[in-house]
């Protein structure tokens, strides 16, 4: 399937986290074109700072293969991880990452950060980056005009 059809998925996530008062990523993990996994951002509701949407998801994916690698599984998330969320993604050996906005303070994959361009890594993946970026943008966007 075309990386849009599950990026609105991601998408969908985020609208729940908006409309639970919370941050609005969401994430989708797909293995073998099939979604194994979707979250969104639940820090506030848990009181949790790990809650973000793909540690969730991470959770949910490794639970349904029921193993730690997520071995040919691509991530979809709505606005480029963080550095927890990057080291995360590493851990579980997943296959790619697609995103769609850029986070210019807290990105891992080229804004504020570049976790891959670490030579140390033990594992590195494809990533994407633009994948409906204008909805993925709009979303975060009136979240934080709503808040202001």
């Amino acid at each position: 399937m075309d990386d849009a059809v599950y990026m609105k998925e991601a998408l969908k996530e985020a609208q729940k986290a908006f409309d639970e008062d919370e941050v609005p990523v969401g994430c989708v993990i797909v293995h073998d074109g099939k979604i194994i996994a979707r979250a969104h951002n639940q820090i506030e509701t848990l009181k949790d700072p790990t809650a973000h949407a793909e540690m969730i998801a991470l959770t949910q994916a490794a639970s349904a293969l029921e193993t730690k690698w997520l071995n040919g599984s691509t991530a979809y998330v709505t606005i480029e991880p963080c550095l927890m969320c990057a080291g995360a993604f590493v851990l579980a050996r997943i296959k790619k990452l697609v995103f769609g906005a850029e986070d210019p303070k807290t990105g891992a994959f080229g804004s504020a950060h570049d976790i891959l361009k670490s030579e140390k890594l033990n594992h590195r993946f494809e990533v994407s980056s633009g994948v409906l970026k204008p909805d993925c943008s709009f979303i975060i966007s009136e979240f934080f005009k709503k808040k202001r």
